[in-house]
């Protein structure tokens, strides 16, 4: 067994904060469903709502604008599938008349660029913008994309792989200029750098519960006053009418507790979490030879830290440093499994060699001094074996 044990992968997903656990375990005895009229469903009710403005007040918005959901790809998923049936006949066909053009990047989680897809294959006209080295869109690209028959436009606010931080205001500010909805996904931004939704000007905005140290299977999608939204879950009148299902009272109270501490904290996590991040950098800079860090330079999370090692495969290294008690990631846990080199780097230009070997270490309120310092003790001996036995050797960057 490894003598320590480091978490790296906080934006795969994050542990539940001891606050967060006391508050869902004080409210287990609130059982009553949150639709009912008796006392014990008024009380769900009434911590529905404490909640509910809780994560409204972690994005600057009203709490009527807040719809809880399953979790960021249901929210996602519902706003995508709302410019379908926006774009569409009453048969289902898309209207060749009108608006039904859509924007995104090359760069988004898969549950939109997922999205995009099956929207071009009925028929809608979908644009994927290029992003630059840093993993910035290009706005020249984006100038041009923008007609009079775009419908809507989703960029992320903040990449889950490289942490480019987009400057989502102004993309803002052309979609609706352009008379286009607008949606970006705060999945990794929320809880690490400041929202405001006013600021923003975003019509759509998509939270995930588990991303600021709450429980899995919730989030949330901000929708703007008279933003349209159909629903993806058809039933009851829950989120009027906009969300079906019985309220996961236990999930969206933890949800609650996430984003009260994540909006109280946000400075002092910013602080912390920075420091750490730059301890680690500077120290595989200085230890480890060749390495090429992917995203942008300041225009980033606080947290996340990508590093290509040409010369040593991203999973042979996820391995060795697993045994050693240290767990990262090569990029989005939602693409685990996948052969393919990370859609990601490939968009910002990293070779697909020099892809394979890239490590994302995502840095959370768990993660101390003594940790980066055992990582950066760790890794250059990994480093050093497996570009020993690789058959590619420690490439030059220049040429990749």
């Amino acid at each position: 067994m490894p003598q320590s044990h480091v978490y790296l992968d906080y934006n795969a997903t994050t542990p539940l904060r001891g606050e967060v656990r006391d508050a869902i375990i004080e409210d287990f005895s609130v059982y009553g469903n949150a639709s009912s009229m008796h006392e014990s469903g008024r009380l769900a009710r009434a911590r529905v709502e404490e909640a509910r403005q809780a994560v409204a007040a972690l994005i600057g918005a009203p709490a009527d604008g807040v719809i809880f959901t399953s979790g960021g790809s249901e929210s996602n998923n519902t706003v995508f599938q709302t410019m379908r049936r926006i774009a569409s006949a009453p048969n289902g066909a898309v209207l060749t008349e009108g608006r039904f053009g859509i924007i995104t990047t090359a760069i988004e989680h898969p549950c939109v660029l997922n999205s995009a897809s099956y929207l071009k294959s009925l028929g809608m006209n979908v644009t994927i913008l290029p992003v630059d080295e840093y993993g910035k869109i290009k706005m020249e690209a984006y100038r041009s994309a923008l007609n009079e028959n775009t419908l809507f436009v989703s960029v992320m606010m903040a990449n889950n792989e490289i942490g480019t931080v987009q400057d989502i205001k102004e993309i803002a500010r052309m979609a609706k200029d352009a008379g286009a909805w607008m949606h970006t996904d705060a999945t990794q931004a929320a809880g690490k750098i400041p929202l405001d939704v006013d600021e923003l000007g975003v019509d759509y905005l998509t939270l995930s519960a588990h991303k600021i140290y709450g429980p899995k299977g919730i989030g949330a999608l901000y929708r703007r006053n008279k933003a349209p939204l159909y629903p993806l879950i058809h039933g009851g009148h829950q989120e009027n009418g906009l969300r079906a299902g019985t309220y996961n009272n236990i999930g969206i109270m933890g949800f609650g507790k996430a984003a009260e501490l994540a909006k109280k904290e946000l400075p002092e996590y910013c602080r912390k979490i920075v420091a750490l991040r730059d301890r680690l950098r500077e120290g595989l800079l200085a230890k480890v030879p060749t390495i090429k860090i992917n995203g942008h330079p300041t225009d980033m999370l606080p947290n996340t830290l990508n590093i290509s090692f040409p010369g040593a495969e991203g999973e042979a290294i996820l391995l060795s440093m697993d045994l050693k008690g240290i767990e990262a990631s090569t990029g989005s846990a939602c693409a685990s499994g996948s052969l393919d080199p990370s859609h990601v780097l490939m968009a910002i230009g990293v070779w697909p060699e020099l892809a394979h070997g890239s490590i994302r270490f995502s840095l959370g309120w768990g993660n101390t001094e003594a940790d980066i310092d055992y990582v950066i003790e760790t890794i250059p001996p990994i480093i050093a074996r497996l570009r020993a036995m690789s058959t590619l050797g420690c490439c030059n960057i220049s040429a990749l």
